[in-house]
């Protein structure tokens, strides 16, 4: 789901004029959640990167309606950069849409399965039999129903579980109801037995019902139990702009490197701006996201995390979310990154990174 935290300092006048073939606008979109993106743009550092060139930066989320439309989950925006969930980023991919895979983020984000306080419920093969809500929205990709379908899959699985032990219940979301509020509203009024969440909000959702923890993914070893939309979480660009413009994409990922080592050393900070990303209080930032998250927004390509994206569109694909299988391996583009970290090598050893 797109932030609607507001980042005006991106939207700085340009300060040379826009030289003839580049694009005169580049548009950013992230998830309210952790993103090297959103404390980038949250420093200015992407607004900085770009005046020069006479290149405006700005956020999707502040964009009008007729500009914005639904490319957050699209991604038809050809000078559009994502740093959001996987499932929108490969439902479009299976589309057809000529996007490319150049990074992979890991970030926990405590994801938990609640039941009502006093249940008896305290572990996975406790949760056999029980009515477990599956939300329904009506949204081009109902990335909410896949999360929890996810969720549930991997709680299930830790006590050899599946989805044949439980009874799945549907659970209608109204049109702009908060997050989780449909499930949990829910799980108050005894209509299901329990509910997964993931993020800040989920956790001050859940206080407020008084629901209590029944299965901890996070406190499973084994990171395959918790692939979900945002573990991992791409950040995607358009095969035009690639092509076109390769050294605007290194750029561009050259200031999410740098703002991810600047994160690694700003706890408290990058908790503010967690803040304003999620828009979440203290307590819900602190009980969503692991000590230490702030040095985990680095993005890689690694073994490691295309194979758990691997996982996850196999499991999006057998559950009918996408129009047909992705192939990860060849929708991935190593070499933006590549250029991007060699750019950022350059800049430090000639001391001109935005952070000097």
């Amino acid at each position: 789901m797109p932030s609607s935290a507001r980042s005006s300092a991106e939207e700085a006048s340009p300060a040379a004029a826009v030289a003839p073939g580049v694009p005169d606008t580049l548009w950013f979109t992230r998830c309210p959640v952790p993103t090297a993106t959103g404390i980038a743009a949250d420093r200015g550092w992407l607004g900085r990167e770009f005046a020069p060139d006479g290149i405006a930066v700005r956020s999707l989320q502040d964009a009008p309606p007729e500009v914005a439309s639904d490319h957050h989950y699209t991604h038809a925006l050809t000078g559009l950069f994502r740093e959001g969930g996987n499932v929108p980023a490969l439902w479009a991919r299976s589309r057809g849409e000529r996007t490319r895979l150049v990074g992979l983020t890991w970030i926990e984000e405590r994801q938990v399965v609640l039941v009502r306080a006093g249940s008896g419920v305290t572990e996975p093969g406790q949760l056999r039999g029980l009515r477990l809500a599956v939300p329904q929205h009506g949204i081009a990709i109902d990335f909410w129903r896949a999360m929890a379908l996810a969720g549930l899959h991997g709680a299930l699985s830790l006590a050899g579980l599946t989805p044949a032990d439980v009874e799945l219940v549907d659970v209608p979301a109204a049109p702009g109801e908060g997050q989780w509020e449909a499930e949990l509203t829910a799980l108050r009024d005894g209509v299901v037995d329990a509910v997964y969440v993931k993020g800040a909000l989920a956790v001050e959702a859940a206080r407020r019902i008084g629901a209590e923890v029944a299965v901890d993914l996070d406190a499973v070893p084994d990171r395959r139990a918790r692939v979900n939309n945002g573990t991992p979480r791409p950040i995607t660009v358009r095969q035009e702009l690639l092509d076109a413009h390769p050294e605007l994409v290194a750029r561009f990922l050259a200031v999410l490197l740098e703002a991810a080592d600047w994160a690694a050393v700003q706890p408290a900070e990058v908790a503010r701006i967690l803040g304003a990303e999620t828009g979440a209080g203290e307590e819900g930032v602190a009980g969503a996201y692991a000590a230490g998250g702030h040095r985990t927004l680095h993005l890689d390509l690694s073994e490691d995390r295309l194979a758990l994206l691997e996982q996850q569109e196999r499991f999006l694909d057998r559950h009918g979310f996408l129009a047909g299988p992705v192939d990860v391996r060849a929708w991935a583009d190593p070499e933006p990154l590549r250029a991007a970290r060699d750019l950022l090598a350059a800049r430090r050893a000639e001391g001109r990174t935005h952070g000097d």
